[in-house]
């Protein structure tokens, strides 16, 4: 397999070609989650190609008690945020229910100030009921983009949609479980790395995040005048 039989220049360029293959739902108005920092670019280009609404989508690990490295479960952030827990780690170390709550509740302040540092005072938009498509800039190993989809999924969305540009095919195969369908435009193998598949995979500052995010809302702003 060669690397170069698919590139991305960047997040922005594959975000315009994700666009083309999502252009069908655009119909459906859809809310476009991006997982931020490098997702945004990505989906800002969805977002604007679609007509969408934008919005971000932060999952934020529980640490074990005294192993904060080691994942109780997530916290999904939303409009209702929702807790998914790995029952075989819960089952191995008996963390306990007040432990549980605690840990959501301080990962769930800490959701809450990285959201105001990039939207301010904005709400979480609601997914009930909508076609939502949750939207990074690849996947490696899945695990983040699973614990969001079963959080979401108990948020009642009409349809769940994962999109990204590149992603090994095993965890592809494993996250159609999760939601309604997966776009990935690239399934190497072997895979080494996400930015593997982009010429310029520079880290996306919090800078860029508010600027795009800005950018994003004063077009939708301008579509709906």
């Amino acid at each position: 397999m060669k690397l170069q039989s698919m590139l991305f220049q960047d997040r922005r360029d594959a975000g315009v070609r994700l666009a083309k293959v999502l252009s069908r739902l655009a119909d459906h108005n859809p809310l476009i989650l991006a997982l931020p920092r490098g997702g945004v670019p990505v989906a800002v280009e969805v977002a604007k190609a679609l007509k969408a609404d934008l919005d971000l989508l932060f999952v934020r690990k529980l640490g074990a008690p005294g192993y904060e490295e080691l994942g109780i479960g997530a916290v999904v952030d939303g409009a209702a945020p929702q807790l998914v827990l790995n029952e075989d780690v819960v089952r191995q170390l008996g963390p306990t229910p007040e432990y549980v709550r605690a840990e959501m509740r301080r990962q769930l302040a800490e959701i809450d100030r990285r959201r105001r540092a990039y939207l301010g005072d904005r709400e979480p938009m609601a997914v009930a009921g909508r076609t939502v498509i949750i939207v990074d800039d690849g996947i490696a190993t899945g695990g983040t983009v699973k614990a969001a989809l079963k959080g979401l999924s108990k948020a009642h969305p009409a349809r769940l949609i994962l999109a990204v540009p590149v992603a090994p095919a095993d965890v592809v195969a494993g996250l159609r479980e999760e939601c309604d369908e997966v776009i990935c435009l690239y399934e190497p193998y072997p895979f080494y790395a996400v930015g593997a598949h982009y010429v310029e995979f520079d880290q996306t500052s919090d800078e860029e995040v508010v600027s795009l995010l800005s950018e994003a809302r004063q077009l939708r702003s301008g579509q709906s005048a």
